[in-house]
């Protein structure tokens, strides 16, 4: 088709349409991302339902829509009906379908103990059925042709969402949509590879039955406990340093309550309800595993190399964009704290020391000494502070200052000549990992490697880590 492509993700074929919006001739499952709600439909006939902080809420089996299908964030059009997130409430509206069955969730999430929680109170109010689970709520109202589903902490939030008309829905979801298309001027593919980050982004943002801001969400999978990261926050938000730049500032002081008086940060910040965050609790006690990752009640896995180094770096981008030094006052104290820690980690030669264990971006990876991923992160960090510091502390940007410099002239330790890149890592005991990993590029982003292995890196990574140019791996161009 002339000017568009076409990709094939799982198996399905999807074309990428003029407008930045995606076709499909057969169904694919829709995930859904809103500021409370969150689930997964399936045009076949099936919607999930969760609510933010709260935990799984029910299944509901639907009438199917018909392809072929046009999707776009949070929006599925199909020949005989379509789905719509609403915005400003938790709530959305599927067109031209009925809810043929209500299963409610027997728990919030798998470490829930079912055996402890009361049934779910099943109730109608008129044309409204009103399911209330321990911890959340799920309302229900069909309205002519079109169904609309609400959730809720519990049902005074469920049913107040459903003040929102149908056509109110939908409106709301067509002007997302419209925010979320950020380059319509570009090539279908392009246009909609940003239009859907750009979603990734928006739609990371939470908020609290209040209305307040609740963090940003990984996804969906990371809302069980509901938590926000350090690491993936900082990655998710950088269109809205431009586009929500008091989400970015509300993140950081969020992130702020999980950093510890030595600077020590864990992977993520848990943010769930009352009553999530009781049964998580519960849990986290009476797992020895558990117990030993997550040491404190707010804690997702305790202690993560890289996470101060992002909330050092996510201060860092917030004061460059917004002038909000005042942001940077306030957390200067855990700034100081953080820079410690890391000198403490280092050799003489500046560059820090990361222990042996799988606590960084690669969470199933034991490694430790130096790590590439991590020194570029160092050394980033260490320039955001010299860009505050000049303002706030200039005996620390002074000190960064140095330490980003040794840490530079040093971070050749870790270059393989034979292989045109930089290690993974070398541990403690000298042994090398040399295979190139897409993480080290953090050295290239953060200028920490000379320009001209920084074009050699690049060059290495067009060759082995792009999939057309890497004859050597059986997968073919994925």
């Amino acid at each position: 088709m002339s000017g568009q492509a076409r990709f094939n993700p799982a198996g399905r074929a999807m074309t990428a349409r003029r407008d930045g919006t995606l076709l499909a001739e057969n169904a694919v499952l829709l995930p859904i991302m809103a500021p409370r709600l969150q689930g997964d439909f399936k045009p076949s006939g099936r919607l999930e339902l969760a609510v933010w902080a709260g935990g799984s809420l029910a299944t509901l089996s639907t009438t199917a829509l018909t392809g072929p299908f046009i999707y776009s964030p949070n929006r599925v059009i199909a020949t005989n009906g379509s789905l719509h997130v609403a915005q400003t409430a938790p709530v959305l509206t599927l067109r031209g379908a009925r809810s043929t069955r209500v299963t409610p969730a027997r728990r919030a999430a798998w470490w829930h103990d079912a055996g402890a929680l009361p049934p779910p109170v099943v109730a109608t109010d008129g044309a409204r059925r009103i399911v209330t689970l321990a911890w959340g709520a799920i309302a229900i109202v069909q309205r002519g042709k079109d169904l609309v589903v609400a959730v809720g902490t519990n049902a005074d939030e469920a049913i107040g969402a459903l003040r929102l008309t149908v056509d109110q829905i939908v409106a709301e979801a067509d002007a997302y949509c419209r925010l979320c298309d950020r380059m319509p001027e570009a090539d279908p593919v392009l246009r909609s590879m940003v239009l859907q980050g750009t979603h990734a982004s928006l739609s990371s943002i939470r908020q609290d039955e209040h209305g307040n801001f609740a963090g940003l969400a990984a996804g969906q999978a990371y809302s069980a406990p509901a938590r926000t990261y350090f690491r993936d926050g900082y990655w998710t938000l950088q269109p809205l340093l431009k586009l929500r730049p008091e989400a970015v500032r509300d993140q950081i002081r969020l992130l702020a309550t999980g950093i510890q008086p030595d600077g020590e940060a864990p992977s993520g910040v848990i943010l769930s309800g009352p009553a999530q965050s009781k049964a998580w609790d519960a849990f986290r006690r009476s797992d020895k595993v558990y117990a030993g990752e997550h040491l404190r009640p707010g804690d997702w896995w305790s202690d993560h190399f890289d996470s101060p180094l992002f909330f050092v770096l996510t201060l860092g981008d917030y004061v460059h964009e917004t002038g909000d030094f005042d942001e940077a006052r306030r957390h200067w104290s855990i700034v100081k704290a953080i820079v410690d820690r890391y000198v403490r980690a280092s050799g003489a030669d500046g560059l820090p020391r990361k222990p042996q264990h799988d606590r960084d971006w690669a969470d199933n990876v034991y490694r430790g000494g130096l790590v590439s991923y991590d020194i570029g992160l160092w050394v980033g960090a260490l320039d955001a502070v010299v860009a505050m510091g000049g303002t706030l502390d200039k005996a620390l940007a002074t000190q960064a200052h140095e330490l980003a410099a040794k840490a530079r002239r040093n971070v050749g330790a870790l270059w393989i000549d034979t292989a045109g890149n930089y290690a993974d890592f070398i541990n403690l005991d000298g042994f090398v990992e040399d295979h190139f990993a897409l993480d080290s590029l953090t050295l290239l982003r953060y200028d920490a490697a000379p320009a001209d292995r920084a074009t050699e890196v690049l060059l290495r990574a067009a060759k082995v880590l792009e999939s057309r140019n890497n004859r050597e791996q059986p997968y073919g161009d994925w």
